[in-house]
């Protein structure tokens, strides 16, 4: 969702953006889920002494979590950024039914990623469980085992634990998506907080944003905030002047109107203005 430019500042971090980040890490890991799928449907082949199905299923694991984690780090942005509830319900909601659809795969990715203590009967979660119930270690081990990818009945299983792989596109697909619409909120949220300082700026500098008025500050169905000057309207000032007068007044409340990338030149977005162009507010001042 972010792309570093030429062009960014020293003081970019992905710390400013950490619900944009959740989106990039979470399309990220649900192709990368959906693409271990796709080699393990295939014939696959011998990599060394391993078929690389098999390789592919512990890939699979681990993507799968990945896009837990990219959950997680969504709910984190959410409650700094104090989100409408219902976007972290619905969040909440679109995991629940990723777990249900993938029953155990967290625990199947641990097994994985900390077999220095599974294989001892030493993990946590459910093994943890069984030890304090007075089973033995080894014998727990021994539950807690046999990982592998079954191309007969498409499953990837360890222990107890079996996931069936055709769930793996819709369940990685619709939790991804989830998490992007909730970034869209987070969007919503920026928009209207950049729309009401625009329009509360121009109103302290006596320009008023009304229906039908000289000057327009719309919010887009791209989550923009937009302003025009339309043709037509008689307010008393050239249109010329008008722009020029609300570039100013926006640039003393930190504010700009985004320039065309080819025009940077704040005379030519006054021009475009007056013009009846619609252009973009954006925060931080015209260079």
């Amino acid at each position: 969702m972010l792309a570093m430019s030429n062009t960014a500042t020293d003081d970019w971090s992905p710390a400013d953006h950490p619900y944009a980040i959740a989106v990039s890490e979470a399309q990220w890991w649900k192709s990368a889920a959906m693409l271990a799928v796709r080699r393990m449907r295939a014939d696959g082949g011998m990599l060394g002494w391993g078929d690389s199905r098999q390789i592919d299923a512990r890939q699979l694991c681990v993507a799968l979590c990945q896009l837990l984690t990219a959950e997680k780090l969504q709910q984190l942005a959410l409650d700094e950024l104090g989100v409408d509830p219902a976007a972290v319900q619905a969040l909440e909601q679109a995991r629940e039914r990723f777990e249900a659809a993938l029953p155990g795969i967290k625990h199947m990715r641990d097994g994985l990623t900390h077999f220095e203590d599974w294989s001892r009967g030493k993990g946590h979660g459910p093994q943890k469980e069984r030890i304090k119930a007075g089973e033995a270690p080894r014998d727990v081990a021994r539950a807690f085992w046999g990982f592998g990818y079954d191309p007969t009945t498409e499953t990837v299983s360890l222990g107890p634990f079996r996931i069936d792989v055709g769930a793996v596109d819709q369940a990685a697909g619709e939790l991804a998506h989830a998490i992007y619409m909730a970034a869209r909120e987070v969007d919503k949220k920026d928009t209207a907080e950049l729309h009401a300082t625009a329009v509360q700026a121009l109103a302290s500098g006596g320009i008023l944003c009304v229906p039908d008025g000289p000057v327009q500050v719309v919010t887009g169905n791209d989550c923009r905030v937009w302003l025009s000057i339309p043709r037509g309207t008689d307010n008393g000032l050239e249109p010329q002047e008008l722009a020029t007068r609300v570039v100013r007044v926006l640039a003393d409340a930190a504010l700009r109107l985004a320039a065309p990338a080819a025009s940077p030149h704040p005379a030519d977005v006054e021009m475009r203005l007056a013009g009846g162009e619609s252009l973009r507010i954006e925060t931080g001042n015209a260079a």
